[in-house]
């Protein structure tokens, strides 16, 4: 007599749940893409896998905005894990990328509406990504608008 394992199939709920336990959400600035990884944990942050606290203090209090608003909204902000992962462009375009990431991923993981009021109140940025690039050079120029220096003598 053989035996068979019945194997049980997970419903849609299930599915569903497990789905929604990790969030990615996408910030940019200038040529710098940060992608952040919201889920349940302990409130571990970390960017390019390096504690929030290694940066300097400047970058430090730039990153952590999202974080103390969200904090002062929310009460919980403890039990969730981001991992950001950075790449592109200058430090200081990597470090709005990952401002912007960090924003939105809080926003849409925790689907409050009061955050994202908040966010936009404080300051537009957190949440709208700014679309300014650099201009392209034109053929024969040394920069985008500089133009050829003439020499009448």
């Amino acid at each position: 007599m053989v035996r068979t394992k019945s194997i049980k199939k997970k419903s849609k709920k299930a599915k569903k749940e497990e789905k929604n336990k990790a969030l990615v959400v996408a910030g940019t600035r200038k040529r710098s893409i940060a992608r952040a990884v919201i889920k349940p944990g302990t409130g571990i942050i970390r960017i390019n896998k390096k504690p929030i606290e290694l940066f300097n203090t400047f970058q430090r209090l730039t990153l952590s905005e999202p974080l103390v608003i969200a904090e002062q909204v929310l009460k919980n902000l403890n039990q969730l894990d981001i991992e950001v992962n950075v790449k592109g462009g200058g430090v200081e375009s990597q470090i709005d990328a990952t401002r912007l990431a960090l924003a939105r991923a809080l926003v849409n993981f925790t689907k409050s509406q009061e955050l994202k009021r908040a966010y936009l109140h404080y300051d537009r940025s957190l949440l709208v990504a700014d679309f300014r690039r650099k201009e392209q050079r034109k053929p024969g120029r040394s920069k985008a608008r500089a133009k050829k220096q003439k020499s009448y003598r």
